[in-house]
């Protein structure tokens, strides 16, 4: 079995130290899904949302969280993103906004978890600006669809 590299000797948890690591261009791409009902997405589209204009808002949550996600995640490695993004895509269904988050950096150590940060901050904050117009919705299915270094 592989040595998990976040515990010490003693089985403690601990921040894996990649100092020894060069510096890498790096990026990651996420994904995930807000379910929502027509009305809503109609709603959205039609900047009818009370809060305000809700793809614009979650898209600065998201670039906002990916940025702290060194802050938030106890084990991760606090990163100096050099890009990131959040697109929305509405599918022919109309039951869901698909969330995609890139992030980009050089640096010894990957940036998938600021990537998954986008999105699910993204979904929550979608979630948060149309819980008045839908008790339904789920947020569901984020994964991270890739990661690469050069």
């Amino acid at each position: 079995m592989k040595k998990f590299s976040h515990l010490n000797a003693s089985g403690e948890v601990k921040m894996v130290d990649v100092s020894a690591k060069p510096p890498v261009q790096r990026e990651a791409v996420a994904r995930g899904v807000i379910l929502l009902q027509e009305s809503t997405l109609a709603a959205i589209e039609q900047d009818q949302v009370a809060k305000g204009n809700v793809l614009a808002c979650a898209r600065v949550a998201g670039i906002l969280a990916a940025k702290k996600t060194g802050e938030l995640i106890p084990l991760c490695h606090p990163l100096n993103l050099t890009h990131c993004s959040v697109e929305f895509e509405i599918p022919p269904s109309r039951d869901r906004v698909v969330i995609t988050a890139s992030a980009r950096i050089t640096a010894a150590t990957g940036v998938e978890m600021e990537a998954l940060t986008a999105v699910s901050v993204a979904a929550l904050t979608l979630y948060d600006m149309c819980k008045a117009l839908d008790k339904a919705m789920r947020i569901t299915d984020i994964v991270l669809v890739s990661k690469s270094k050069k």
